[in-house]
């Protein structure tokens, strides 16, 4: 299994493409039951789609990576810096590589990202009634915290559990005195 980074750079466009790609699989097989066909035909052509993902690396900060095994991409994850915390936007695995630990890889990817600009947690939004997803987090150190419901036009909205993950960073300034 090889995880790297997703890029824009000249042929990484392709990759924006690869990343939608998978999204519509995974959607498709994964959410379909949970949310509805409609509202994951709308997430699709808007959160999920090339353009979307291509402008969230260009243009709003975030960092996605990309699993694949022996050429075949299976998976990917998506984050950004929010304010105090690193927000884990999205991360999805195909159906016959779930269980496989590549979540577990690509938090810690996370953790070493939010380590590296001194964060303090990561948060993540996951849908109530994705209790599969749920029990993982809570595996991998997360807590709920929040419950949400966001609305994201088209008449749809996330009905969310807020989850948190207290990452140890120190930060200027933290020092106790001895």
């Amino acid at each position: 299994m090889e995880i790297h980074e997703a890029d824009l750079a000249p042929g990484g466009a392709d990759e924006a493409e690869i990343l939608a790609g998978l999204a519509d699989d995974i959607w498709t097989e994964y959410y379909t039951p949970l949310i509805g066909a409609e509202q994951v035909a709308y997430m699709l052509v808007t959160i999920q789609s090339a353009e979307w993902i291509a402008q969230d690396i260009g243009q709003r900060g975030y960092r996605y990576w990309l699993a694949e095994d022996q050429g075949k991409p299976v998976a990917y994850c998506g984050a950004v810096v929010q304010m105090d915390r690193l927000f884990l936007s999205k991360l999805y695995v195909t159906h016959d590589y779930r269980g496989q630990g590549i979540g577990k890889q690509f938090v810690g990817i996370v953790e070493q990202w939010c380590r590296e600009v001194g964060l303090p947690r990561i948060q993540l939004t996951v849908n109530k009634g994705n209790t599969d997803s749920i029990k993982a987090y809570e595996h991998l150190g997360f807590t709920i915290v929040d419950a949400i419901v966001t609305d994201i036009g088209g008449g749809f909205v996330m009905d969310d559990y807020v989850m948190d993950k207290p990452i140890g960073v120190s930060r200027p300034g933290d020092e106790v005195p001895a």
